[in-house]
């Protein structure tokens, strides 16, 4: 089983990561798959795609002893039918990594570095926020932006956001060296109220990934 890693957050919320490796037959047989989800999974044209799909129910196998039947809000935001914990996934065509907590909402987001990450700056970042840009480390920056606000969309599940008006990521200098750094960014609700947020980064095996707990 291709678990690459797990992180305690603290003693109720947790990281888990798992390598995709194994071939799609192997990963029918590591997942369990309600049928509804089979025949969808099935009919996806995309072998990565679906790979994706089994390597995350696969490793919410791994996750947890007994079997979880994992559901969405309309919204898209990821549940369990059969456990109060929070869940929040990310996934491309290498890695998935689920955070888990049993008492705090949370989000969590993955990209490969592969990705051209250009767009973001035009699309996703406040003028504060472009102005803070390296010149030097662009793609890695403009890789942690988009990953935080993902995460932190996903953590505050609400329709119609705006990441270049609503989620403020405060200057930071991006690090690539695989240890885990903190930034803080502000969630400004449409009517003016603002929440504020730490968040944690880190760079591993060509990707970024970036969560957000509390």
């Amino acid at each position: 089983m291709a678990l690459f890693l797990t992180k305690k957050i603290d003693k109720s919320t947790f990281i888990h990561v798992w390598d995709i490796t194994e071939t799609e037959d192997e990963l029918w047989n590591l997942a369990s798959v309600p049928n509804d989800d089979a025949e969808e999974i099935k009919m996806t044209n995309s072998e990565a795609r679906r790979k994706e799909r089994l390597a995350e129910l696969a490793l919410l196998n791994k996750i947890f002893d007994g079997k979880v039947y994992l559901g969405h809000h309309d919204n898209g935001r990821p549940y369990l039918h059969n456990s109060v914990m929070e869940i929040s996934i990310s996934h491309d065509s290498r890695f998935v990594a689920i955070i888990t907590s049993s008492r705090e909402d949370l989000g969590i987001d993955i990209e490969s570095l592969d990705r051209d990450f250009s767009a973001v700056e035009k699309k996703a970042l406040s003028e504060d926020e472009i102005d803070d840009i390296d010149e030097d480390k662009k793609h890695l920056q403009l890789a942690i932006y988009w990953c935080a606000k993902e995460a932190l969309y996903k953590r505050m599940s609400i329709y119609g956001v705006d990441y270049a008006e609503q989620i403020e990521v405060r200057r930071f200098s991006p690090r690539p060296d695989g240890n885990y750094h903190d930034i803080h960014a502000t969630f400004t609700f449409k009517d003016g109220i603002e929440m504020e947020f730490d968040l944690t980064y880190t760079v591993f095996e060509n990707h970024v990934m970036v969560w957000v707990v509390g």
